[in-house]
């Protein structure tokens, strides 16, 4: 079957408008009061197409807006995957003061939005801060190292230009692989580049906590089964267990 083109919908449309008027007539045979009814209609088609086109517009938008955010979600769910539950996990385990904060990081299946939001909003106090002496500084640049490929494919995606948080996100991350690249011997390093190098773990740190947080949210009320998982994978979750059981 041939598909209607926009013209023949327009013919359509147009003999439709003709054999209504004709119906009209032929009922009421009044020419002066279907002109008078044309000359409204017509007075107020202006006003029509811009509301349609405001309605359509704001539709289309919301559309195309939703699309990218859908796409952007899998490129932050990619990076959790691959990099961030992993450096959640090795940050928190230095972490001295975790222990103030650890069961509220345990998520529920019951949890709404508003629990998210309400956490978030009491993570902004917390004093995020590794014991950096305990960290095998050579062995996080090593696993960094291994991931800043598949990071840079991060960075190239153009949806992370409508994602303010997560674009910091990475170049924090980026910048304390950067750091650690740049040191040969991270057994020499003085107190003060140690509380440089500290610095630059917790901001990491604390975007990671945030945007997961947020991460979170997003599959909760979008992906349920997603969220599902990510609820066996906690790095918070001391008793979280990849097995389904009863």
């Amino acid at each position: 079957m041939r598909r209607m083109s926009w013209k023949d919908l327009a013919a359509a449309l147009v003999a439709t408008s003709v054999l209504i008027y004709i119906i009209q007539y032929l009922l009421f045979q009044d020419v002066h009061e279907i002109f008078i009814w044309f000359l409204g209609s017509l007075a107020f088609l202006p006003l029509q197409v811009l509301l349609v086109t405001l309605v359509l517009e704001r539709a289309m938008e919301d559309r195309v807006k939703q699309e990218r955010l859908d796409k952007l979600n899998v490129v932050i769910g990619a990076f959790y995957s691959e990099v961030g539950r992993d450096l959640l996990a090795s940050y928190s385990d230095f972490d001295p003061k975790l222990a103030a904060i650890r069961k509220e990081l345990v998520f529920k299946q019951s949890w709404t939005d508003r629990d998210f939001s309400a956490l978030a909003a009491r993570l902004q106090a917390y004093d995020y801060g590794v014991e950096i002496e305990k960290v095998d500084l050579k062995k996080l640049c090593v696993y960094l190292h291994e991931k800043r490929d598949f990071m840079l494919r991060l960075m190239e995606n153009p949806n992370l230009l409508e994602h303010e948080s997560f674009t910091d996100l990475l170049r924090a991350v980026f910048h304390v692989i950067e750091e650690l690249e740049a040191r040969e011997d991270f057994s020499r390093l003085p107190p003060s580049d140690l509380a440089h190098v500290r610095g630059d773990i917790n901001r990491s740190y604390k975007l990671l906590v945030a945007e997961w947080l947020s991460y979170m949210k997003y599959m909760k009320r979008e992906y349920p089964y997603l969220f599902h998982l990510a609820l066996r994978q906690n790095p918070f979750d001391e008793t979280a267990d990849i097995l389904v059981k009863q």
